[in-house]
């Protein structure tokens, strides 16, 4: 409901009567319409049974809504054989009375074609099974196979008016199927005009890579997508991806977390990559993408944060014993619950049912990063066009629910382009480009920041080394012919350490030939003070003889002075 601010009225919306299929009812906005037709419709093993099937079990489980399934091609216990894989326990659901199984055979040949041709047989049959269990959903699989020996349309377009009206005076929420016609939807061309919503399943098969899709053709009274949405067919059922693309309104984050390796979070200001951000680790073969990938899942787990690993190229158990020689060990975080892997071929399906996918497994187990390693091996089932397409569908969808993704990409030669990345390179939030440094007659690798948005990050370049002690960043060193890495950057290390013993040796030298020239002026001085104290001494010594002997002299005339006087 929702009221008209002009008129200041209540308008009454459509109801609608939800499927329970993973994603669809995201795109109907709700699920189909409540106490109408649906019509499903197309070609052989697009999958419209089992679309329909899982609409009626999805009802009963989750909606508590009792259905009917009548089927025209398929027996009951057929059905129940087939649905068994997808864990639909039919038989319990009929015990139950929450489902209803019904199996019409149609004669072809005992049906002619006469004004008096009519529904009337289904009707009651049909009413029964719904009044029998309360249903309040209804399935009709297929439709052709009433219509099978007729040509006369008007007959068919008025006993198809009169079923679809009949259904909805029941309220019973109904899906009909159909097999695609020549250039129509339906085989008769009529059925799609009296439903009240259309939707289209197809089955593509291009270079050898089946593709499942869905278009809602028509939605009276509802707005919905339009678009084509890719649907996966698995052991749960039917999936819908419900995006193709998204409105760049997403919230973004401003708390950091590690890369996983403290050298390369210290070139990203010292504090690692954005939360929901995107990170595209690019570089030629054996450079340590998939290492570099690896510590990353590993600090994500180290965090008590689960982690989703698409491998396209390695298998897991590969993936875990390599990640052991560089000091990780992934399986540990395997058996707690917080890494799970998804390994497979690109060529196991097309663009399309990896990103739907993806999508499920992301909404299923709820990861804070995501991995995809390597993103260049999807070209082998699509061009670069196709896969940047799809990888810009990935990204919103990650950033949307605020989960940091991490690419590798292989680059196919040394030049810096948008063909060496699937042309991810302008999308992503941060890039790090990983590339071989040859000289001296060794291979060694070298790592720069080529972007990262919204941080101060280095600009220099760092000798990227792999050992048993894991990942480090090193600095390069300068030397008179250029950047030096590996047995290089050794030499010329000790060769400056031996420049500074040598220098050091030097400086020693000099200070010990001045500490000796020091002592030998040390010596000369103090020679000379002694030989001047000596002459000073020499001439105290006479003036003082002088002045004792005049004061001797004094003395005695004082004596001789007072004995004189003395005897007068």
């Amino acid at each position: 409901m929702s009221t008209d601010s002009h008129t200041n009225r209540t308008i009454k919306l459509l109801p609608k009567s939800p499927t329970g299929i993973l994603g669809l009812d995201k795109i109907t906005d709700g699920g189909i319409p409540l106490g109408r037709p649906t019509l499903i419709c197309g070609g052989a093993g697009c999958g419209k049974t089992l679309f329909s099937m899982e609409f009626i079990v999805r009802g009963a489980l989750e909606f508590n809504e009792p259905g009917v399934f009548m089927a025209f091609e398929e027996k009951a216990d057929e059905l129940a054989v087939n649905v068994a894989s997808l864990g639909f326990d039919l038989d319990q659901l009929q015990a139950d009375k929450m489902i209803r199984l019904d199996h019409v055979y149609v004669e072809r040949s005992e049906i002619e074609e006469t004004g008096e041709y009519d529904l009337d047989g289904i009707f009651i049959r049909l009413g029964h099974a719904i009044d029998s269990i309360g249903a309040k959903r209804v399935v009709l699989d297929t439709i052709e196979n009433l219509f099978a020996s007729l040509n006369n349309q008007a007959i068919i377009r008025a006993e198809l008016r009169r079923l679809f009206q009949w259904l909805k005076d029941k309220n019973v929420t109904t899906i009909i199927t159909g097999e695609k016609g020549d250039g129509t939807f339906t085989r008769h061309g009529l059925e799609e005009y009296v439903s009240d919503c259309v939707i289209l399943l197809d089955h593509r098969v291009t270079n050898q890579i089946s593709t499942r899709l869905l278009r809602i053709v028509k939605y009276r009274g509802s707005l919905h997508g339009t678009n084509e949405y890719p649907f996966l067919i698995d052991e749960d059922g039917i999936s819908v991806l419900p995006v193709t693309s998204l409105t760049l309104n997403h919230e973004v984050s401003t708390k950091r977390i590690s890369s996983g390796i403290p050298s390369l979070d210290k070139m990203l200001g010292g504090l690692g990559f954005f939360k929901g951000s995107s990170i595209l680790v690019s570089g030629t073969a054996g450079t340590g993408k998939t290492s570099i990938a690896g510590y990353f899942a590993n600090e994500t787990c180290n965090r008590g944060e689960r982690c989703i690993y698409f491998a396209f190229e390695e298998s897991p158990k590969q993936i875990v014993r390599n990640m052991l020689s560089i000091g990780i060990d992934l399986q540990h975080h395997i058996d707690s619950g917080l890494l799970k892997f998804h390994a497979s071929r690109p060529t196991l399906n097309g663009l399309e049912m990896h990103l739907v996918s993806i999508h499920k497994l992301v909404e299923e187990f709820q990861p804070q990063t995501v991995i995809l390693d390597p993103i260049t091996n999807l070209i082998t089932v699509g061009s670069v066009s196709e896969v940047k397409v799809m990888l810009i569908r990935l990204i919103d969808f990650l950033q949307l629910e605020q989960i940091t993704v991490m690419f590798t990409a292989l680059t196919l030669n040394t030049i810096v382009n948008e063909q060496t990345d699937e042309g991810v390179s302008s999308l992503v939030d941060a890039w790090l480009l990983v590339r071989d440094i040859e000289f001296n007659g060794e291979r060694n690798r070298g790592m720069y920041v080529m972007k990262s948005r919204g941080m101060k990050h280095s600009n220099q370049v760092r000798e990227f080394v792999i050992s048993d002690e894991g990942l480090n960043l090193v600095d390069v060193y300068l030397g008179p012919e250029g950047v030096l890495t590996g047995s290089a950057r050794e030499a010329q290390r000790l060769q400056e350490v031996t420049t500074d013993v040598l220098k050091n040796h030097a400086v020693t030298r000099k200070d010990m030939e001045i500490d000796r020239k020091r002592k030998v002026l040390e010596a000369k001085i103090a020679s000379l003070q002694e030989e001047f104290e000596s002459v000073q001494d020499e001439l105290n010594k006479s003036y003082i003889e002088d002045k004792l002997r005049k004061d001797v002299l004094e003395l005695n005339r004082e004596k001789l002075t007072k004995n004189r006087h003395d005897e007068e």
